[in-house]
């Protein structure tokens, strides 16, 4: 706490899922000061108002957390917006964040920057080998782009800034709907509700996965916050892999859903393979995750339960 309570800390974001929670736990650290304004109250797509904002709160710590993002299908729907919005705020707020001489910048990044066919466990020299999964590749290439940035701008002029990339999010307060979540709150929602008879899911349930609980990745990125000051992009996981159908049967089993899973193989499943190596964040910052899927897939279970009452 020490560290934090010398800090100005703007997070970006802090309205979303993963922002949210790192907002509760910035809070309970009792930083100098803290923002997390809302994209209405501070648009990152307007330079004059990051400008503003920056000259208003005066921040030594910025953790970029803000994102549009969404599961395949939203993915397909909007890869235009996707690309265009997730790159112009990132690189605007960079930049700015640059000429106003904040100390150091955390960049939270996607593991769907990674080349389609990384071998498992994807190591963070894997990044540059292959061209991302195509369903999710704008979204994970704009993303990539803010470590280019990031490590230009520290080789030109020094800036402190930190990339971090990690595994799939779940957990309490995500985002339920099936028009745009992802793979985790989907399967729950779709599961809780059918509560018999038949539940339809994307793919043939093949493709694997590695999923890190909200409160494991808000650790992670208070660490390297803290700890860490290297121009390597780090992964954020647990570095265990669960198939898409294991994961149905986890969710339907602790859900109670006793009927039939059907699986449409007219639809993507996405990248065939994810498991990442977290070995780097062990040996950087001394972090590593500590709640295990089934426990987190049971809080996130119990959280949707009661907020859907």
């Amino acid at each position: 706490m020490t560290f934090w309570r010398d800090r100005r800390v703007w997070l970006t974001g802090g309205g979303g899922f993963l922002g949210s929670h790192l907002r509760e736990k910035l809070e309970s650290l009792q930083p100098a000061a803290l923002s997390a304004p809302r994209a209405s109250e501070v648009d990152l797509r307007d330079p004059a108002a990051i400008q503003a904002h920056l000259a208003e709160t005066k921040p030594d710590l910025i953790v970029h957390a803000a994102a549009v993002v969404g599961g395949i299908g939203a993915n397909l729907d909007h890869p235009g917006r996707f690309f265009y919005e997730n790159a112009l705020m990132g690189i605007q707020l960079i930049e700015a964040a640059r000429r106003a001489g904040v100390a150091k910048f955390v960049c939270i990044g996607t593991v769907c920057a990674y080349p389609k066919f990384t071998p498992t466990p994807f190591r963070e020299d894997d990044l540059w080998n292959g061209y991302p999964e195509e369903t999710n590749a704008p979204y994970g290439l704009a993303k990539k782009m803010l470590l280019v940035q990031l490590q230009a701008y520290r080789q030109e002029y020094g800036f402190n800034g930190i990339y971090l990339l990690p595994a799939n999010l779940y957990g309490p307060r995500d985002n339920f709907d099936l028009r745009t979540s992802h793979v985790i709150p989907a399967m729950i929602r779709k599961f809780l509700d059918a509560k018999d008879g038949a539940v339809t899911l994307w793919g043939d349930g093949s493709p694997t996965r590695e999923f890190l609980y909200v409160d494991d990745a808000v650790d992670g990125i208070l660490a390297a916050a803290e700890r860490y000051d290297g121009s390597d992009p780090v992964n954020l996981g647990t570095g265990t892999m669960v198939s898409i159908a294991e994961l149905a049967e986890s969710i339907a089993r602790l859900t109670g859903f006793t009927g039939r899973i059907v699986w449409d193989t007219s639809l993507p499943g996405g990248q065939p393979r994810r498991q990442i190596d977290a070995t780097r964040a062990r040996e950087r910052f001394g972090w590593q995750a500590r709640v295990s899927l089934e426990e987190g897939l049971r809080r996130t279970i119990d959280w949707y339960r009661t907020a859907r009452q």
